[in-house]
């Protein structure tokens, strides 16, 4: 018996089903296919409970939106997502281990996630993925105007 919750997936689907980002921590769906039917139910079953309507974007945990919403300054349709998937997917594990819930409060996670806070003297290997990715740009802006 299995004391503490876990999360099986997290899904973030555009306005027409299709997956923009997501996330499986168990074997329940073993092949891709079997991944992407799910995704077409899931969104089949919450089309009709969209209450937001002028988000272009499907989120199945709240705490997620709210994180994606403080790290994209309210700006969370489709576009933008995109632009910035690699916050999103940095929140994702922020929220969920293998399928553990570690945190449910939006401000704590996108603190975390935020590139605000980049110390660029930090060795790359201690710095997040965006992060790095922010300094390798940094360096590299510095070195074409040398």
């Amino acid at each position: 018996m299995n004391l503490c919750p876990a999360v099986k997936n997290i899904l973030l689907l555009d306005s027409e089903g299709n997956r923009v980002a997501s996330k499986f921590f168990t074997d329940d769906w073993p092949t891709n296919k079997a991944k992407e039917a799910f995704e077409k139910a899931v969104f089949t079953k919450t089309q009709k409970t969209n209450a937001r309507t002028e988000v272009d974007l499907r989120y199945c945990i709240w705490g997620l939106f709210d994180a994606v919403a403080i790290l994209l300054r309210d700006n969370v349709d489709k576009r933008e997502a995109l632009e910035n998937l690699d916050l999103i997917l940095l929140c994702i594990d922020e929220i969920v281990d293998g399928g553990i819930i570690l945190e449910t409060d939006a401000s704590s996670i996108a603190s975390k996630v935020s590139t605000n806070s980049i110390d660029s003297a930090a060795p790359l290997s201690e710095q997040t993925l965006s992060q790095a990715l922010t300094t390798a740009r940094e360096h590299f802006v510095r070195s074409l105007l040398q």
